[in-house]
């Protein structure tokens, strides 16, 4: 049962690709982009640095997710003196991933959130009432979370 763990190894690898896809639409985005730069107005401009961070985000998760969950769950990583390391490897537990999921959510919903506002006049009244409520709820159950996480330490 123990060596089951092991099974998530493909997954993690897997998250790779997904950590590929994400870089090949961010810079798909960008090649859109730059040769309007000079033709768009400000709003525009805006949402369009707002799509790129979000693919950002999204893309600094999945590296925090595959190498924590790696070295949560499946095995450590074997890097040499000589390699660069990233200093927050290996000091994630369970409890903290969760939470750096958590707010990567709620930061990616808020940068969502922010894109349909900037754009307000052409989302529909009963659309962003669900974004919203939506949002909120993430928040709230990141908040929610984050408390739980402290009693337990506690």
């Amino acid at each position: 049962m123990y060596s089951s763990r092991w099974i998530l190894a493909p997954i993690y690898f897997g998250l790779s690709l997904v950590l590929l896809a994400l870089s090949v639409k961010f810079f798909q985005e960008l090649y859109h982009f730059l040769p309007h730069i000079l033709e768009i107005d400000e709003t525009e401009l805006v949402l369009k640095f707002l799509t790129l961070i979000d693919l950002t985000l999204v893309g600094s998760l999945v590296v925090i997710v595959m190498f924590s969950g790696y070295e949560n769950f499946v095995s450590q990583l074997n890097i040499s003196e000589t390699t660069e390391k990233l200093e927050w490897l290996g000091t994630h537990d369970y409890g903290s991933l969760k939470m750096k999921v958590a707010s990567s959510i709620v930061a990616i919903s808020s940068i969502h959130l922010l894109k349909v506002f900037m754009n307000i006049q052409a989302t529909d009244n009963d659309k962003l009432r669900w974004y919203v409520v939506i949002h909120l709820t993430l928040v709230l159950s990141a908040l929610f979370m984050g408390y739980l996480e402290k009693l337990t330490k506690h």
